[in-house]
């Protein structure tokens, strides 16, 4: 059976979760059939570059050219879309960088690219992990994007645009892969929960894509290993796999600061510790969300950004204990928590500085 981020992979550019930006240019340059010979797509992590690398090569070599005009997406019947789906496409080549990244794989790679396509319009290669490449071996691959050869495509996939030498970059058209909006991986989710008849609770569905961290291949992935039992999946199953807290626990300790409550406080942290939490996942979470309650108490109209981050139940809950926080005291507990964070990393007892921190700053009138 393949795995839930094979079999859900976009085959066409309206499948994408997210990248509204970067669906409509390809969109356009579908229908205009003015695709560039150099790209460089950068972004965090299963935000979709190696997969929209691939549909650049459909809408290039799609021979349904009626229908790549008219819709700006590859017609997925012809031969050269299936062959490109099936990953046995001659003339689109992939290449791992972090394992060939010298200049003997690149004179190579330059010697495959003056050869025209054997079956294709276009010939496209597609560098992963780019950033890898030695300084020689972008050298080596500068002269070929300064005379590219016709009908010849090379997209660079990095999550480290800052080492793209500049002469690359300048040469090539550049696309940010964004960080998928919270709520977008978890309508996406839902949507395969229903499709493979998963039996899942909201809430572990939510915990999911929030350690995912926008990414929707590493959301897709611990979607599968949580339902790979075939057994219900609750927020208890979900937090032991990913080493991670619910939100909804996190709120609780909301609760005890707000209502300046350190024995509150000190048994959520005895609930977390007795079900194997992570206490340091604990701290980095609070102070996450007591930094974002201080913001929205600076400034209200932040909510709008936070929607992207935050399903409306967890943004509601924010803006509740942001209204009812004193900025102050909260502040130095944030201020508290995260020396403990840095103590906690080291230390053979790390509870006892998240302990420590609630006691001497929570209960004092």
């Amino acid at each position: 059976m393949a795995a839930l981020y094979r079999k859900y992979r976009p085959r066409a550019f309206r499948d994408l979760v997210g990248q509204a930006q970067i669906k409509e240019i390809f969109g356009n340059a579908g229908r205009q059939d003015k695709l560039a010979h150099a790209y460089v797509f950068y972004g965090s992590r299963g935000t979709g570059k190696t997969t929209v690398a691939r549909l650049v090569a459909k809408l290039a070599n799609c021979t349904a050219r009626d229908h790549v005009h008219a819709e700006g997406e590859p017609c997925n019947t012809c031969a050269a879309c299936a062959a490109i789906d099936e990953g046995r496409a001659m003339d689109v080549i992939e290449i791992d960088a972090a394992s060939n990244r010298g200049i003997d794989e690149i004179r190579d790679l330059r010697e495959s690219i003056r050869v025209a396509p054997s079956s294709f319009v276009y010939k496209v290669f597609i560098v992963d992990e780019a950033h890898m490449l030695t300084g020689p071996a972008w050298n080596a691959l500068l002269k070929t994007l300064e005379e590219p050869p016709p009908r010849t495509i090379i997209i660079l996939a990095t999550t480290e645009y800052e080492k793209i030498p500049a002469t690359i970059a300048s040469r090539s058209q550049r696309f940010h892969f964004r960080k998928i909006p919270m709520t977008e991986l978890v309508s996406k989710l839902k949507d395969i929960i229903v499709a493979e008849h998963f039996t899942i609770t909201d809430d572990a569905v939510e915990l999911i894509a929030a350690a995912s961290e926008g990414g929707m291949r590493d959301a897709q992935s611990l979607l599968d290993q949580a339902c790979s039992t075939g057994a219900a999946v609750d927020l208890a199953v979900v937090e032991s796999l990913v080493g991670k807290v619910g939100f909804r626990r996190i709120a609780q300790f909301a609760d005890a600061v707000v209502k300046n409550d350190a024995a509150l406080a000190l048994r959520a942290l005895h609930e977390v510790r007795a079900v194997g939490g992570n206490v340091l996942d604990v701290c980095k979470e609070l102070i996450a969300y007591l930094r974002r309650t201080l913001a929205l108490r600076m400034d209200t109209s932040l909510q709008e950004l936070y929607k992207d981050e935050l399903t409306k139940e967890e943004l509601a809950a924010v803006m509740a204990h942001s209204a009812a926080i004193n900025p102050q005291s909260t502040i130095a507990l944030l201020k508290a928590l995260i020396m403990a964070y840095g103590e906690m990393r080291y230390s053979p007892f790390p509870h006892i500085p998240l302990e420590v921190s609630f006691i001497e700053h929570l209960g004092k009138k």
